[in-house]
């Protein structure tokens, strides 16, 4: 059968989530890769803060390879037909992806920093930020990792600036209904078996 991989890229806070709770309600599973990197540190008994979280994906990069994290990943997900996967960081990641799926299509959020902050700040994670010194180290790391050229190669780009979660909300349902009538409309499917 088909499968469709819808992943998310987008810095911290610029509203991935939201799309993933749009998935949610038209029944797509969602699998977080910060959430494999944060069940690798439970598993190992280290503690979730921002540094430790932050040492522990550049090790598993630098000993396991660059799409080590997606590796962790797949390892997590169900066997849909289709699957959102949350916080793709690099092209390596992608094209580890591309290698179990007939069909990836990246979706990218983007907010200013100012408003991402804003949000880091009220949601209060345990490996948020605390401070606009930490919030831009993190940015650089996120960059670091090469989120950046995945953002600039997106199918789609979601703005998530001046609007409450339920408008944003209410935008990426549009945009995952009117994907998934494109991507798996039947005559797709069929020419696709021809």
């Amino acid at each position: 059968m088909r499968r469709l991989a819808i992943l998310i890229a987008g810095m911290p806070g610029s509203g991935k989530s939201v799309l993933a709770e749009a998935a949610k309600k038209l029944g797509i599973p969602v699998v977080s890769m910060g959430d494999a990197v944060r069940g690798e540190a439970k598993k190992r008994g280290l503690k979730l803060t921002p540094e430790t979280l932050a040492q522990l994906s550049l090790q598993l990069r630098r000993v396991r390879g660059p799409a080590a994290v997606a590796e962790l990943t797949l390892r997590q997900l169900p066997p849909n037909d289709v699957v959102m996967i949350e916080g793709v960081r690099s092209l390596d990641e992608v094209e580890k992806f591309r290698e179990h799926f007939q069909k990836v299509v990246i979706i990218a959020v983007h907010s200013s920093p100012s408003t991402r902050f804003r949000r880091l700040l009220a949601r209060r994670r345990a490996d948020d930020p605390s401070s606009w010194e930490e919030f831009v180290e993190r940015d650089r790391r996120e960059l670091g990792f090469g989120l950046g050229e995945v953002i600039a190669l997106s199918d789609y780009v979601l703005v998530n600036e001046g609007m409450n979660k339920c408008e944003f909300l209410h935008k990426c349902l549009e945009l995952l209904r009117d994907l998934l009538t494109r991507e798996l409309a039947p005559e797709q499917v069929e020419s696709d078996r021809d």
